[in-house]
């Protein structure tokens, strides 16, 4: 399932999902406020169920199966964060989840995808090699596939943070969330344009991982890129459905570098109190890096995720 949800599908998600996710907080600081020169409002996702955004969009995916889908399971293959997500989705449902994972993933996300009672399945780091081991999966098992971000019920379950944001601050100018493959930044965009079309809208990308800003420059999917950044939940190529969502929601992707995500990183840390991956930090890396497009406007800063590993700060 590809094809883009529009805003009647992000409110079914939206539905769906509440009995299940959690409303995460908005919090100010004013010494960032001071650094940016602009209002911002970070939403914190890394204090969602599973420590990513990523539980929406699994939960979404997860309860739209009918019966007879959701009783073989579910398969994705995952960094981490999402495979975390739909494993403890499948948990509220009773339903197994198979996630295939690449050598070399995080070890703290390996075990809560474990914990949260998912069945790992390891392959060599590539993108071929999870879309090979997913296909032998789904034959052995009739798992319904849930792609971590090309599937428009995940971009569905994301967006519900537009929702939710603009509900908590409906005075936005601006929103900025990071991009990877591209299902929240598509999923937010869709649902965001279509309660405040003047929004301006930005996406936050590893310098090592630009493809979806070369992409939007070259007015074609640019699969070229070999990702080289500390940000490992951003180095999936975008999606083709998900750049389709970033070129019609006219969103702008400013690239970041690794050092400058780092002393973001430890910026939230130290001063909004918040520990956040190193890939969430790429959003306010990104309005310090290009003050001038965010100064005076008030902006919502999407904070992805908190899986840290403690025993490997980039630090």
């Amino acid at each position: 399932m590809s094809a883009l949800p529009g805003i009647d599908a992000v409110r079914d998600a939206a539905a769906r999902i509440a009995p299940h996710a959690v409303v995460t907080p908005v919090l100010r600081s004013a010494a960032l406020d001071a650094l940016a020169g602009a209002e911002l409002h970070f939403k914190c996702e890394h204090l969602q169920r599973g420590g990513a955004f990523k539980f929406r969009g699994a939960c979404n995916a997860v309860w739209s199966l009918t019966d007879a889908e959701a009783a073989h399971g579910v398969v994705t293959h995952s960094s981490g964060n999402h495979g975390n997500a739909l494993a403890l989705a499948a948990a509220t449902r009773g339903i197994a989840a198979h996630v295939v994972v690449p050598e070399g993933a995080v070890q703290a996300k390996l075990d809560a995808i474990a914990r949260a009672g998912g069945i790992l399945h390891r392959c060599a780091p590539s993108q071929a090699a999870r879309e090979a081991m997913c296909a032998e999966v789904q034959a052995h098992t009739g798992a319904a596939l849930v792609h971590p971000y090309a599937d428009a019920r995940v971009m569905a379950g994301q967006g519900t943070i537009a929702l939710e944001l603009l509900r908590q601050v409906p005075a936005l100018d601006a929103l900025i969330t990071p991009v990877g493959g591209g299902g929240l930044a598509a999923g937010v965009a869709i649902a965001a344009h279509a309660l405040k079309p003047e929004l301006a809208l930005f996406g936050a990308e590893p310098a090592g991982a630009d493809d979806a800003a070369r992409s939007l420059a070259a007015g074609e999917r640019v699969i070229s890129v070999v990702p080289d950044t500390l940000c490992d939940g951003l180095r999936a190529l975008v999606g083709e459905p998900n750049l389709d969502a970033l070129r019609a929601q006219r969103v702008e992707v400013v690239t970041v570098s690794d050092a400058g995500t780092v002393a973001a990183m430890r910026l939230l840390w130290s001063e909004l109190k918040q520990v956040v991956e190193v890939s969430s930090a790429t959003v306010l890396a990104a309005i310090l890096k290009q003050p001038r497009r965010f100064a005076g406007r008030r902006v919502g800063v999407v904070l992805t995720g908190g899986n840290v590993d403690l025993d490997a700060l980039p630090w």
